[in-house]
Order: C-alpha cells, then sequence, then structure tokens
C-alpha cells in the first residue's frame, strides 16, 4: 500500500507543477500593462519604470517563474502591488473567512448527503424515493451561481426578506461575528455538493443492501435497524468516502464564485479583486492555493479509496 500512496503522492507533486507553470503563464497573457493598472493613466514614464523595475517586470519570464517558485517553496509569497504589503498579511484574513465557510458547509452537506441517500435507497420505488432522486437530479443540474440567485430571491428579498443577500461586515471584525451573513453563501455550498453525496450513498446503500451477508442477517432474525446499522451503513460508507472527499475539493473551487456573488470576504472575492486591479502577486498566489486545495483533498480520497480497497490494501493490484 505505502508504494501506491508514494506514486500517487509524486503525481500530485508534478500536476502542482504543472499547475504552477499554467498559473504563471496565464498572468502573463492577461491583457494590458500590470503598471499601469496600478498606478492608473496619468502615471509618469518615471514612475511606470521605477514599478516595473521593483515588481521584475523587465526580467526574462523564466527568471521570473524560478524566483516567484522559489518564494512559493520558502514561504515567501511577495509583495502585493496594489497594497504595498505582503501577500501573506493581506490573505490572511480571507483565507480564515473561506475555511470557516468551507468548514460550515461541509458539516452541514456530509450528514445530510449521507441521511438523504440512506432514507432514499430504503424507501426504494416509494414516493419519498423519486422525490428525493428528482430534487438531486434538478440541484446536480444547477450551476453554484444559479443556486445562489435563487436563494437570494427567495429569502432575500419580497418573498420572506429575512436574510442579508451579501455580507456587510465592519473591516478588520471577524465575518463569523454576523452568522445570519453566513448563511445564504453556506446554504448555495450545501445545496452544490449534497446531491452528489446523497445519488452515491443511495446506490453504494442499494447495493450493499442486496448483497449475501445482508440476507443472510435479515434470515438470522437480526432487527432491521441492527442489520442497517451494523451490517449495511459501515459497508457503504466506504466507496461514499471518496465521492465526499471529490465533491469537497469540487467546493474549494466553487467558492470563488460563491464569495464573489455574496461579496464575501474570502479568498474568492480577493482574487475577483486582484484580477481587477493586476494585481499579478494575489492573482498567482491564489490561484495556486486553490488548485494544491483541490490536489491534496484529491489525494485523500485516493488515500481513503485504497484504504477501503482491500484488494489495494494487501497489494494485490496496482
Amino acid at each position: 500500500m505505502t508504494p501506491i500512496i508514494l506514486r500517487r503522492l509524486g503525481t500530485s507533486v508534478l500536476i502542482l507543477l504543472a499547475v504552477s507553470i499554467l498559473v504563471f503563464v496565464a498572468t502573463l497573457l492577461l491583457p494590458g500593462d500590470p503598471a499601469q493598472a496600478i498606478l492608473g493613466q496619468q502615471a509618469t514614464p518615471e514612475r511606470l519604470a521605477a514599478l516595473r523595475e521593483q515588481m521584475n517586470l523587465n526580467d526574462p519570464a523564466w527568471q521570473r517563474y524560478l524566483s516567484w517558485l522559489g518564494g512559493l517553496v520558502t514561504g515567501d509569497f511577495g509583495v502585493s502591488a496594489a497594497s504595498g504589503g505582503p501577500v501573506t498579511d493581506l490573505l490572511g484574513e480571507r483565507i480564515g473567512a473561506s475555511l470557516v465557510l468551507l468548514a460550515a458547509a461541509g458539516l452541514i452537506s456530509i450528514p445530510v448527503g449521507l441521511l438523504v441517500g440512506t432514507y432514499s435507497a430504503l424507501r426504494q420505488g416509494r414516493t419519498g424515493d423519486h422525490v428525493v432522486t428528482g430534487t438531486s437530479l434538478v440541484l446536480a443540474a444547477l450551476p453554484e451561481f444559479v443556486i445562489g440567485i435563487a436563494l437570494i430571491t427567495l429569502f432575500s428579498t419580497t418573498v420572506f426578506a429575512i436574510l442579508p443577500s451579501v455580507t456587510m461586515a465592519p473591516p478588520g471584525e471577524p465575518v463569523w461575528n454576523y452568522p445570519l451573513q453566513l448563511v445564504l453563501p453556506t446554504m448555495t455550498l450545501v445545496l452544490m455538493v449534497t446531491p452528489y453525496i446523497a445519488r452515491m450513498m443511495r446506490a453504494t446503500m442499494l447495493e450493499v443492501l442486496d448483497s449475501g451477508y445482508v440476507e443472510m442477517a435479515r434470515l438470522k432474525g437480526v432487527p432491521e435497524r441492527q442489520v442497517i446499522l451494523r451490517h449495511a451503513l459501515p459497508h457503504a460508507l466506504s466507496p461514499v468516502a471518496q465521492v465526499i472527499a471529490i465533491q469537497l475539493a469540487w467546493m474549494a473551487g466553487g467558492v470563488v464564485v460563491v464569495e464573489f456573488l455574496f461579496r464575501y470576504p474570502g479568498i474568492g472575492q480577493a482574487l475577483v479583486d486582484a484580477v481587477t486591479n493586476r494585481d499579478v502577486q494575489v492573482v498567482q498566489v491564489l490561484s495556486i492555493l486553490i488548485a494544491a486545495v483541490y490536489i491534496v483533498v484529491n489525494l485523500l480520497a485516493d488515500v481513503v479509496g485504497i484504504l477501503a480497497n482491500p484488494k489495494l490494501r494487501t497489494g494485490g493490484a496496482r
């Protein structure tokens, strides 16, 4: 099992290196002059030249990439051209706010998805199963911004008007001090990933319920509740764990759109602002950070799949 995990880890490092190259090239292809975008149209040629020198824009692209990559490895993320301060200071609170949002959505979506999927499997062919299946299909087909706009329309306009549509926390104050402002963005992320977890849980639960050991337990007179909790549910959770990890990784990418929609002060909103201001250092760091989270969570999903697969655990398959 260890060699398989090490190979997955090596592949993840290579993917992250390839992503860093793509991110760097993409920032080079952004239209306009970063120095001009920062200083404005009235900037003098002398000031533009000084800023280009400060940002190392006159160096060859490969040299700038190696310098930037070395800074990422050593924890030096550079200086924000827009604010003039270190990128780490600028993003510290943003990263914390995004982690709170992702943690809240994950803590809700995982148990809800598992419970809904189990309920649907136990009610196979009945009205409850049809309702869950149809609702999950519709939600899975909708982009996150459509779900967010629908929630804003329902809970922040003339229908109910009970929740704020945007995040308006005072500068420097943690956003979690205003829990009502977290409700709609959290609900959007929950509705984005829960249908996939529920559908996978339903499929695996149905397969387990038709297995021989579950049938044998029923024939022995084991109570149905004990059959579900002790025999069916543990076996159904192993393959669903991979889907949960992948959905959490997908949620880390989707948080950009959700934060922009609700003006949530996290890394997604910071990325949009950095692109608008041509703050190249911030764009590069945030892009590689989101990619790293996605890759790490997918690596964890692979490890969970290996641990749940007896053949891979014992070295019977590669």
